[in-house]
């Protein structure tokens, strides 16, 4: 059985050990078995090990059948003895996450007497599930006395208990665990039954962010960060506040008012184009009242003002009206109405030989064609032509 130098020393960075076996594994990998490994392998929420392995790379570090295997790229020779040197700022990461999470889980627990149902320690965020729902306006003060445990700087407490003396201690547990416990407590904030690895002293954890909090599965799911990620996540919000902050020549903690005053005024500017807008399609109608059959060009514009626009003309010409905006460039969006007509042919010939695509109710069709507005002009002309011959 391997030696797992991590279980009483989580610093260990380098180590030297004796392959005892090496197999083939999947996708040109190879499984490697150590006389002993500081090399933690995935568990408890917690992401296997890499770094590297008599020179070969560790890309994961996985267990079986209680047996560690270091997933190297290439083989290593049964008998050699090798040195093994963990990736430290991953591992590092890990032990501040997953000890920010004993941490946040226990004050958490402590109101409310819950279940940590779920971790997982992804590569941007971390994960934890708990069995019980709590108003978020709660998550500020969780994420306050979380912190303070922090700076207390209290020392993290690691006991192995038998079976029968595990029972005489409070824990925190899912389930009740067979054999030896192994219990990590931050004293005065949590205990609990764990395998993975963690700082020696809460104060090396820097810093607890709580990210955000939402309903999951009839509890709630936590999404936070702790340590070196929790403070790049700060100092990338503290970057974006400051380039609003100086697109807005607003204060950095006057930024949102700026941002709402900008929204209501947009809004306000907003209802006064439409307003316009309206107003001027209106005209245009009236412009072209009687005219019969109506073919324009516009700028592009939203679908939205594209079928205001031929709404209002086809209310007043009289025939069928076909509005395309757009460029010969980019292509035209279209909208082509008739009061009591029937579109469908005419749209169906005009998909097929301009690249167009769109359709919709029989007097009322809308879509978009790559087509030139002088090829468009030629197609409506034909159209036209045609259907007086008929």
């Amino acid at each position: 059985m391997t030696q797992r130098i991590f279980d009483t020393d989580a610093y260990c960075r380098e180590f030297t050990a004796e392959v005892v076996s090496c197999q083939p594994g999947k996708k040109k990998t190879f499984q490697v078995i150590l006389n002993r490994t500081a090399f933690y392998p995935e568990g408890g929420g917690q992401p296997g090990d890499r770094g590297t392995l008599g020179g070969a790379q560790v890309l994961d570090t996985q267990e079986r059948d209680g047996e560690v295997l270091h997933i190297t790229d290439r083989p290593l020779a049964a008998g050699q003895t090798v040195t093994g040197v963990l990736d430290w700022q991953r591992r590092f990461d890990m032990m501040q996450n997953h000890s920010g999470e004993h941490i946040v889980t226990g004050v958490i627990h402590r109101k409310y007497g819950c279940n940590n149902v779920g971790f997982h320690m992804g590569s941007e965020t971390i994960t934890l599930d708990l069995d019980v729902e709590f108003p978020p306006e709660e998550l500020a003060q969780f994420e306050l006395e979380a912190n303070r445990v922090v700076w207390a700087n209290v020392e993290t407490e690691i006991a192995v208990y038998d079976h029968e003396a595990a029972k005489n201690v409070e824990y925190r547990s899912k389930k009740e665990l067979p054999g030896d416990v192994r219990v990590v407590s931050f004293p005065g904030a949590d205990a609990c039954a764990c395998c993975g690895t963690h700082v020696a002293r809460t104060g090396e954890i820097g810093l607890i962010k709580l990210l955000s909090v939402q309903k999951f599965k009839g509890g709630v799911r936590i999404e936070m960060l702790s340590g070196r990620r929790a403070l790049e996540y700060v100092n990338g919000i503290l970057a974006q506040n400051h380039q609003i902050s100086v697109a807005l020549s607003a204060k950095p903690m006057k930024t949102a008012a700026s941002v709402l005053r900008l929204q209501n005024e947009n809004k306000q500017n907003l209802y006064r184009l439409v307003g316009l807008e309206n107003e001027a399609f209106a005209r245009r109608g009236a412009e072209l009242a009687g005219a019969g059959d109506v073919l324009l060009f516009e700028s592009a514009m939203s679908p939205e003002s594209l079928r205001k626009l031929a709404v209002a003309v086809m209310e007043q010409c009289g025939g069928r009206c076909a509005v395309f905006a757009g460029d010969d460039e980019q292509g035209y969006k279209y909208v082509i109405g008739q009061q009591g007509g029937n579109l469908r042919q005419l749209v169906k010939e005009l998909n097929r030989g301009l690249n167009g695509r769109g359709g919709g109710k029989p007097e009322f069709v809308q879509g978009s064609v790559q087509a030139s507005r002088s090829e468009l002009e030629v197609f409506f002309s034909d159209w036209d032509n045609s259907c007086q011959k008929d």
